[in-house]
């Protein structure tokens, strides 16, 4: 497939189309909280160890393949400061911003939603 024009949408249901592959990236539990962190934070930028004490559960090599991915897709940017050991610091970009709105919804919908998926859970055989 070929890339889509600027400022025209992809189609989900082409196995070829990029938006997959993006969805992948942006559909984790760890993508959800790391923007959670760095919007709450905006426009501040917050320091890699801070981000993983407020990620309770994430690995450190989870959360820098986590941030890795966000700053290669043009949502979080990272600012190393030249220092021994050197401190690295992210913040969202405008369009990591944009992501906020979405996820926070669908983070918000679970937090609902929670309850009536646990007893769907208990009813189901096996």
């Amino acid at each position: 497939m070929t890339p889509s024009p600027k400022g025209t949408r992809g189609d989900l249901f082409d196995p070829a189309c990029p938006t997959r592959k993006l969805l992948d990236r942006i559909g984790t539990k760890w993508t959800s909280m790391a923007v959670k962190v760095l919007a709450e934070a905006a426009p501040a930028e917050v320091r890699f160890a801070e981000l993983q004490r407020r990620m309770p559960g994430v690995s450190q090599k989870m959360l820098s393949a986590t941030l890795q991915s966000l700053t290669g897709d043009g949502l979080v940017a990272r600012r190393v400061e030249p220092t021994v050991p050197p401190k690295v610091h992210y913040r969202l970009t405008e369009l990591g911003l944009s992501l906020e709105v979405p996820l926070a919804a669908l983070r918000t919908w679970a937090e609902e939603n929670m309850p009536a998926i646990d007893q769907a859970l208990k009813r189901s055989p096996g």
